[in-house]
C-alpha cells in the first residue's frame, strides 16, 4: 500500500511560534512511518514559508526541525507550492495566524484537506471574549468577566472592573495562548499594568475574575460524533502557571485521570462535547476547565490545536483512554480526509 502524504506546517508568526517548532518535533518522531511519509515546512516569524526537511523513516534522536535561528532563506517557496495532490496538512501552529482561522482559510483555497476545526471554529475559539459571548448562549457556566477594547475609555473600564470583579484578576489578550500575554493583578496599578502588557498582542483584552481552583482538561475529538476523554489536571510547581512556567522551565506535571467525584466529571465531559459542538468544532480540540474549591465548575477556554510537545497535556489524555500517540495521529488525517470531503460535498 502506498504511503500517505502528510505534511507539517510549523513555526509561524505569533509568539507562540518555540511552542509550534516543540510540537512539530514530537509530532514528526510519533508518526508510523509505515503508513505516511513526512513533508515539512517551515513559517518564519516575517511570514515566508520555507521548505525544509522529508522524512520516510523516524528521524534520528538529535534531528532538530529549522527554527528561526537556523533559518535557510535560499529554501524559500511560494506558500501554494505547499500544494500536493491527495496530501494531508497538519498545521501544528499556535496562536494567531496559526489557530485563528487563517492557515484554515489559506489551505482551503488550495483545497487541501488539514488537521483540526475550520475557518469559523478556529477564529471564534481563539478568540476568548467571543467564546465567552457564545458559550455563554450555550448555558455553559464561566467566571465572572468584563471585555476591554482598544479605543474605549480606559477609567471607565477599570471602574467597570472593580466594580463587577475582585482582586485577584487575570488580564488576558483575547487572541492569544500558551499563557502568553496572562498576568494576575492584586490592585488598580498591577491591572494598569497588566492591561498595558496585554494591549501589547493584542486590540481586545479580557479581563476575568480570579478564582481558586484546580485546573482541570479534558480532551476532544471527532468530526460530528465527538467524544471526550477523561479528565487530566494541571499539578503546577508555580503560584501562576504562566508561558515560562509551561514550555521553558516546565515546573508542571499532570494528574491523568484527575482525581474527581463522578459527578464532576460526568459534567465537564458534557460541558466540552456540547462548547465544541456550539463552536462547530472539527478534529480536536482541548476544553480547560475550573474546578472550584466550592465544588463549581467553570469552562475557562477551548484550544483548537493543543500543543503536542512530549509533555504536552492532550496527547496524554488520548492515551490514558488507550489510544496511542502515532494512532492518534492517524486518526486526526482520517477526521480531515473525512471533514474535506464533506466540505467538498457542500459546495453545489
Amino acid at each position: 500500500m502506498a504511503k500517505k502524504s502528510l505534511i507539517l506546517l510549523y513555526g509561524g508568526r505569533s509568539a507562540e511560534r518555540e511552542v509550534s517548532v516543540l510540537s512539530a518535533e514530537s509530532v514528526m518522531r510519533a508518526i508510523n512511518y509505515d503508513l505516511f511519509s513526512v513533508k515539512t515546512y517551515f513559517i518564519t516569524k516575517e511570514g515566508d514559508f520555507i521548505k525544509t526537511q522529508e522524512f520516510e523513516a523516524k528521524p534520528v534522536a538529535d534531528e532538530k526541525l529549522m527554527t528561526n535561528a537556523t533559518v535557510d532563506m535560499s529554501r524559500k517557496i511560494k506558500p501554494s507550492d505547499i500544494y500536493e495532490d491527495g496530501a494531508v496538512v497538519f498545521p501544528v501552529l499556535h496562536g494567531p495566524m496559526g489557530e485563528d482561522g487563517s492557515i484554515q482559510g489559506f489551505l482551503e483555497v488550495l483545497k487541501m484537506p488539514y488537521v483540526g476545526c475550520n475557518i469559523l471554529s478556529s477564529s471564534l475559539a481563539m478568540d476568548k471574549i467571543t467564546t465567552k459571548r457564545v458559550l455563554e448562549s450555550a448555558g455553559i457556566a464561566q467566571v465572572p468577566y468584563v471585555a476591554v477594547v482598544d479605543g474605549e475609555d480606559l477609567e471607565q473600564k477599570i471602574q467597570e472592573i472593580e466594580e463587577k470583579l475582585s482582586y485577584p484578576v487575570f488580564t488576558k489578550p483575547s487572541n492569544m495562548g500558551s499563557s502568553v500575554g496572562i498576568s494576575k493583578s492584586d490592585n488598580q496599578e498591577e491591572l494598569r499594568a497588566s492591561l498595558d502588557l496585554a494591549f501589547k498582542y493584542d486590540s481586545r483584552v479580557l479581563v476575568e475574575q480570579g478564582v481558586t481552583a484546580r485546573e482541570i482538561e479534558v480532551g476532544l475529538l471527532g468530526n460530528t460524533d465527538v467524544k471526550s476523554s477523561l479528565p487530566g489536571e494541571v499539578v503546577k510547581d508555580v503560584a501562576f502557571y504562566d508561558y515560562q512556567a509551561k514550555y521553558i522551565d516546565n515546573k508542571i506535571t499532570m494528574a491523568i485521570p484527575a482525581q474527581l467525584p463522578e459527578g464532576v466529571v460526568n459534567t465537564m465531559r458534557q460541558n466540552a462535547e456540547t462548547a465544541f459542538r456550539a463552536i462547530g468544532g472539527l478534529g480536536l480540540s482541548r476544553c480547560d476547565f475550573f474546578y472550584t474549591e466550592d465544588g463549581q465548575v467553570f469552562l475557562n477556554e477551548l484550544n483548537t490545536m493543543p500543543g503536542f510537545t512530549q509533555w504536552s497535556m492532550y496527547p496524554l489524555l488520548w492515551e490514558n483512554m488507550g489510544l496511542a500517540y502515532p494512532d492518534l495521529i492517524e486518526k486526526l488525517v482520517r477526521l480531515a480526509e473525512e471533514a474535506f470531503a464533506k466540505r467538498e460535498a457542500h459546495l453545489l
